[in-house]
């Protein structure tokens, strides 16, 4: 991997973490056109999710700074579910990974969920613990490549009653935990041989910027009921590379 692809999929990843798309199922779907690429396991995607997790620190950091205790016991509970699901698949999640038909079929799953999310009704711009787990459940879902983390805790904020724009900054919020534990896990199993490449830093630097911007078109998104176009999109892109397949 050189530096131009690192900054590639690093702006990829960027576009795509926080739109309800699968910034993970485009990764795997990328990687496989790059002609020879290789990396060790998914350490470097890993990373990129780090830098787009940055990108909410800043975006976020006065909202986080006043998050009461409540919130974080909250916070903290629905990223069980995330947990145990990485520590049973962390064995072959490096397969998972290399599927390029299980993320066809997964992002039109993705698809689905968005034509839906715009048809809920909003009840309640609060998230308690009931509600707080049952989205966890959803981020959990997520870990498979193509099902997309945002997409997937928007729809099921909405679908128990939650605001939009409440439902997103919860699923934002509810990313950093999961992310920074499966950046951590990932140097773990790296061991000794973990080194921080310059190519790392390009990636991390680029997923950073470009998730900044597209935190903002979601958001305007979610309140003009556009979400729908994610769906067609992930449905289109889900069908093109199983036919490709």
């Amino acid at each position: 991997m050189n530096i131009f692809q690192s900054a590639l999929l690093g702006i990829i990843q960027g576009l795509t973490e926080f739109l309800p798309v699968s910034s993970s199922g485009h990764l795997v779907l990328v990687q496989s056109l790059i002609p020879n690429f290789s990396q060790e396991g998914i350490l470097f995607d890993t990373f990129l999710h780090f830098g787009t997790i940055l990108a909410v620190l800043v975006f976020y950091f006065n909202r986080i700074i006043k998050l009461k205790f409540n919130e974080i016991k909250i916070l903290a509970i629905a990223t069980i579910p995330a947990v145990v699901v990485g520590f049973i698949l962390k064995d072959g999640i490096d397969a998972i990974f290399q599927n390029t038909t299980l993320v066809g079929f997964a992002l039109i799953v993705t698809g689905l969920m968005n034509l839906r999310t715009d048809e809920h009704k909003e009840i309640t711009d609060t998230v308690d613990i009931k509600n707080g787990i049952i989205i966890g459940l959803f981020q959990a879902f997520a870990i498979l490549p193509g099902i997309s983390r945002s997409g997937s805790t928007i729809f099921g904020g909405t679908l128990l009653g939650v605001k939009k724009e409440k439902a997103a900054e919860y699923s934002f919020l509810l990313s950093i935990p999961a992310v920074l534990g499966a950046n951590l896990l990932e140097i773990i199993k790296s061991g000794e041989d973990f080194v921080l490449l310059p190519e790392y830093i390009v990636g991390i630097i680029c997923s950073f910027v470009f998730g900044l911007i597209c935190i903002k078109v979601l958001l305007n998104m979610l309140s003009t009921n556009k979400f729908k176009y994610f769906g067609y999109y992930c449905i289109l892109v889900g069908v093109v590379s199983l036919i490709a397949k």
